[in-house]
């Protein structure tokens, strides 16, 4: 590629970025905190692109050969601009089922418990139920109606699971954090499915298949399927 080629793709390559920092898209590949950071870098590109433009013509017109001994750059070169046109085109979908029943459960012990409100159902991220469950031994979940949010999986022998997906930074790193379902369990269940879970905390676990974590149970009282949240992603994982 020439120097124009290239300002070119830099210059699509920023409006990409740019494209998916101003919508949601760039959920699917990275944590919302770092949105400013997709803006800055997709400017920063754009502006490299239009500098180059400017220091060829610059260049070529103080020389007086603009457009003379000029090789044409091979076309297959252009097939570099596919990857950008799907990346404004195409959302990938966020990691589900699929990827969550092969890897094993990220549970964490928390570093510490906030207070819980006194009255009323607790709706709580389906990390911060799972971490209390498990390490704190469900001590502020006992005799209190919560509610968690997740998509579904079911494992090798049929447990269905409600699954967040938790990241450090981007989608590269999300694993999945589970909370297996038991109590009234809808009588299907479709895999990927959203679904706000309404129950109680049981001390019954179990462990995952994939790396031995442990897995708390919820005990279902209602279980209702919602749309997707705006952001797949749990970020409360490493907080």
């Amino acid at each position: 590629m020439n120097r124009q080629s290239q300002a070119a793709v830099l210059f699509l390559l920023g409006a990409a970025l740019l494209h998916a920092g101003t919508t949601d898209l760039y959920l699917r590949y990275v944590k919302s905190g770092l949105r400013p950071l997709v803006l800055a870098a997709g400017a920063v590109l754009i502006v490299t692109a239009l500098a180059t433009v400017r220091y060829e013509r610059r260049r070529a017109k103080a020389q007086g050969t603009e457009g003379a001994h000029v090789h044409p750059e091979p076309r297959v070169s252009w097939l570099l601009v596919l990857p950008l046109l799907a990346l404004i085109l195409v959302a990938p979908p966020a990691l589900g089922s699929y990827s969550a029943t092969r890897t094993g459960t990220a549970l964490q012990e928390p570093l510490a418990y906030p207070p819980l409100p006194a009255t009323g159902p607790l709706s709580l991220s389906l990390v911060d139920y799972a971490g209390r469950a498990v390490y704190d031994h469900g001590r502020t979940l006992a005799g209190r109606e919560v509610e968690v949010t997740g998509f579904v999986a079911l494992d090798r022998d049929g447990t269905p699971y409600l699954i967040r997906m938790a990241l450090n930074c981007c989608a590269a790193d999300a694993q999945p954090v589970k909370v297996a379902l038991t109590g009234r369990i809808p009588p299907v269940l479709q895999p990927d499915t959203w679904l706000t879970v309404t129950g109680t905390y049981t001390p019954r676990r179990t462990e995952d298949p994939v790396n031995g974590g442990p897995i708390p149970f919820l005990k279902v009282t209602a279980a209702e399927p919602v749309k997707a949240p705006r952001d797949p992603y749990d970020e409360s994982w490493n907080n």
